[in-house]
């Protein structure tokens, strides 16, 4: 069997929207070293290299962004989704926007991604006090669990689920990040760590489908598990196929 381990990156490599911290990349990169790894998460590619630095990005075995919709390898582009947002979820999302309460809106609340869109209520524009001032809220009110709940209900092609820490993913049915399975073979077993797990979360499609999934609060939880793989992995000898 090969064992692949497949990461999300904002939350769970990172802290959400800022980049990977020194003794994480140096972590992560041993582990890399030792397994086959390979990334999913619903931000570009230019986000993901910008949090996790180029040398990481082109050191794994592939970059499955915008939950698996634009696939890179090695630098290189090697698959890519030209889904879009159609225009009545567009309507539907920019009336929740105008009637919604929160009292902070930053702009670039709809953002069209590749094979994918992102829908935030305070906005992707929000600077780090104002997002965590939303996820305050967001935990109190449980606000996009219910977004997600009522969008899904409007929309029988297209799904939604919460991702990060403001926003909610949107994308056709089945193009979610479990749709990465298909990229792999019979003989491989997947191990997937995240922090959304839950039903609501956008790694939850995936967690079913891996043969084992790691849920973590924080890139502090993720740390702990790949040192301790990395230390297996000494006393074993190199895992990576």
């Amino acid at each position: 069997m090969n064992h692949r381990y497949v990461f999300d990156v904002d939350g769970t490599l990172t802290p959400s929207r800022k980049k990977i911290l020194p003794e994480m990349e140096t972590a992560f990169s041993t582990f890399i070293d030792n397994y086959s790894v390979y990334l999913v998460t619903g931000s570009d590619y230019e986000k993901t290299q910008e949090q996790l630095g180029k040398h990481i990005v082109e050191k794994v075995e592939k970059v499955y962004n915008c939950s698996g919709s634009d696939v890179w390898a090695a630098g290189k582009n090697i698959e890519r989704s030209e889904w879009k947002l159609p225009f009545e979820a567009r309507m539907w999302l920019e009336d929740r926007l105008d009637n919604n309460p929160y009292p902070v809106k930053t702009g670039l609340h709809i953002e069209q991604r590749t094979g994918l869109c992102n829908f935030s209520i305070v906005g992707r524009n929000a600077t780090h006090t104002q997002r965590q001032e939303y996820v305050k809220y967001d935990n109190e009110t449980n606000e996009r669990d219910n977004i997600v709940k009522d969008f899904n209900v409007v929309f029988c092609n297209i799904t939604s689920s919460a991702g990060g820490e403001t926003g909610v993913d949107i994308h056709p049915v089945g193009k979610d990040k479990s749709q990465i399975v298909n990229d792999f073979n019979d003989n491989d077993v997947i191990h997937f760590f995240g922090d959304r797990m839950d039903k609501d979360g956008n790694d939850y499609s995936l967690s079913l489908k891996a043969y084992k999934s790691y849920p973590v609060g924080s890139w502090k939880d993720t740390y702990n598990l790949i040192v301790s793989l990395n230390q297996l992995a000494v006393l074993n000898g190199n895992n990576k196929d």
